[in-house]
Parts: C-alpha cells; sequence; structure tokens
C-alpha cells in the first residue's frame, strides 16, 4: 500500500467565490472527518492531491498546520468536463483499525476460444482491511473460462488480513455468449417488377 505526505491549511472562507479563488491557486476545499471529531475544513494542493488520488485508496500522513493525521479520501468529487478536482472528502483513520473500501479488480488471462464477452458484475471488490494494510487492488484469472462461467466474491484469493464485506456467492464477473446478429432481409432488386400472370385465350 501507498502512502504520501501531505500539507492542509484551515480553510475559513466558503461559497463558490472562494472555491473559485482557491483554483486560481491551484488549490482544493477538503473536509476532515472521523473518530468522534469535529469535521475540519481544509485546503489542499490541487496537483499533489491529484497525484496522490491515482493509487486506490492511498493513504496520506496529512499535515495540518503542525497537526498530523492519518486520513484515507472517501470522497472525490470532479469537474464533469475537464476532470479537475473540485472537493475531497478525507476519513481519519488510526493504525490496526479496519476499515470499509472497494479496492479495484484486476482481469488476466484469455477467455476460451469463440465470440464471447466478459462482463464486470462489480468493477471494485468491497473489503474490509486494516487501514495502514489496504490492498491496491485484487487479480482475477478468467484463463479457460467460457459462456456461461462466473468468478463469484469468495473464489477471490485475498491479501492475509482482508475480509469480503459482501457475500461469498455474489457474482463479480461472468462470461457471456456474444449475440449472433439476425441477417438483413434481402432487398428486392430496384426495377424487378413481378412477372404478369398469364391469361387464358377465350
Amino acid at each position: 500500500m501507498a502512502d504520501v505526505n501531505l500539507s492542509a491549511s484551515i480553510r475559513s472562507e466558503f461559497g463558490k467565490g472562494a472555491a473559485r479563488r482557491l483554483r486560481r491557486e491551484e488549490k482544493i476545499p477538503a473536509v476532515i472527518y472521523g473518530h468522534g471529531e469535529d469535521p475540519v475544513h481544509v485546503t489542499l494542493p490541487s496537483y499533489d492531491m491529484m497525484m496522490a488520488l491515482k493509487t486506490p485508496n492511498v493513504l496520506i500522513h496529512l499535515d495540518v498546520e503542525g497537526k498530523k493525521q492519518l486520513v484515507i479520501p472517501k470522497a472525490v468529487q470532479r469537474e464533469a468536463i475537464r476532470g479537475f478536482l473540485v472537493h475531497a472528502d478525507l476519513l481519519i483513520v488510526r493504525r490496526g483499525e479496519k476499515v470499509s473500501v472497494d479496492i479495484p479488480i484486476h482481469v488476466e488471462g484469455d477467455l476460451a476460444p469463440g465470440q464471447n464477452l466478459l462482463e464486470h458484475v462489480l468493477v471494485a471488490l468491497p473489503v474490509e482491511a486494516e487501514a495502514t494494510h489496504i490492498p491496491e487492488s485484487v487479480t482475477v484469472s478468467v484463463e479457460g473460462l467460457d459462456a456461461g462461467d462466473s468468478v463469484t466474491a469468495g473464489e477471490i484469493k485475498l491479501p492475509k488480513g482482508t475480509s469480503l464485506t459482501v457475500e461469498e456467492s455474489d457474482v463479480v464477473i461472468q462470461v457471456l455468449a456474444a449475440q449472433a446478429e439476425e441477417p438483413e432481409p434481402e432487398e428486392e432488386t430496384e426495377g424487378e417488377e413481378e412477372a404478369p400472370s398469364e391469361v387464358a385465350p377465350e
């Protein structure tokens, strides 16, 4: 599990105008909460935070004007079109405690020969893990799977100290048979006319 060091400043201004000023200063607003403490509103360097978020469930050693906190990102808002960071929710964690997180699922291997499709029923696996040892991802092999086969949560090997927060029988990935394309109806040749019926002589 990767961890990073970031510095934050207490935030006292709120509203759209304040948010625009922060963006001009290349900062983003964030809130720190958890463990029964009052929420703390802070500002973070946007570029450093964006780089930290490249690692899912990254552990952040946060320095808030001299006060040290261990936090993990719980919710991040991005601008819809350009994708820049708008706001972050940071959860306070303690060493040794368990937290519920979603970890990415990586797929490896080739399906059985044929026109089959791989469907991700879950794009991330809900688990409970020690806050300072959250797995970055889990790997699922689909080698040789054919249409109708699936992988359930209970079949995925988890790192030591990590447990599922979904049912073991929940399907994570399944293989579907590709739908056969229906042949298009033949079009009549342009200008082709139906032959006239013969008329019996009187």
